[in-house]
């Protein structure tokens, strides 16, 4: 029982580190607006077999209920670390194509507009480089924010259902990548 116990004081400190996915240190919390959210899990997105990034899924608490994570309310972020360059059209055509696969036809419709906005907005961006560090932030007080490394993109997407849109290219019933979301949701990859 004893060795139980030291074991179990032995790996305490190993709780709550940084992630750390294919090479790509994902920090265990990020402050979002005034906030301090916690990492609710990390993953790699892979696309037949080409890694394309490490992403992390940030909350104001851990769930591994896709639906708990969808629906709480606070600020929220998706981190991507590229692992290997994009264009901006291939970042456009793979946010719009997981806002689609996951929404009905007329509510993707209600969502266009600001999916043109976030569009533009990663047009401006231009290519991803590898290593580049993407954010997808949630504040309640001014809606979606981009970065680019830590410089904030173009103008905040207003509306928290816009966001949900958003999560819901990793999270919805059709995610991007099934493993993806396992590891984001803290259920392993």
């Amino acid at each position: 029982m004893t060795r139980i116990i030291a074991l179990g004081l032995l790996l305490l400190p190993l709780l709550g580190r940084a992630a750390d996915v294919a090479g790509v240190r994902i920090e265990d919390t990020a402050r979002v607006g005034s906030q301090n959210l916690v990492l609710n899990g990390a993953g790699l997105r892979v696309k037949v077999f080409f890694r394309i990034y490490a992403a992390g899924l940030y909350l104001t608490e851990k769930t591994g209920s896709a639906a708990t994570a969808l629906s709480l309310a606070g600020p929220k972020r998706v981190s991507m670390t590229m692992l290997r360059d994009l264009s901006a059209q291939q970042l456009i055509d793979a946010l719009n194509d997981g806002m689609r696969n996951n929404h009905p036809p007329a509510e993707f419709e209600k969502l266009r507009p600001r999916a043109e906005r976030l569009s533009a907005t990663m047009s401006a961006i231009g290519a991803a480089k590898s290593g580049s560090v993407i954010t997808l932030d949630y504040l309640p007080e001014a809606g979606t924010r981009v970065t680019l490394d830590g410089e904030p993109k173009g103008e905040a997407i207003a509306g928290e259902d816009f966001y949900r849109a958003l999560l819901r290219i990793w999270l919805g019933e059709d995610p991007v990548d099934s493993s993806l979301k396992k590891a984001l949701l803290g259920q392993g990859g």
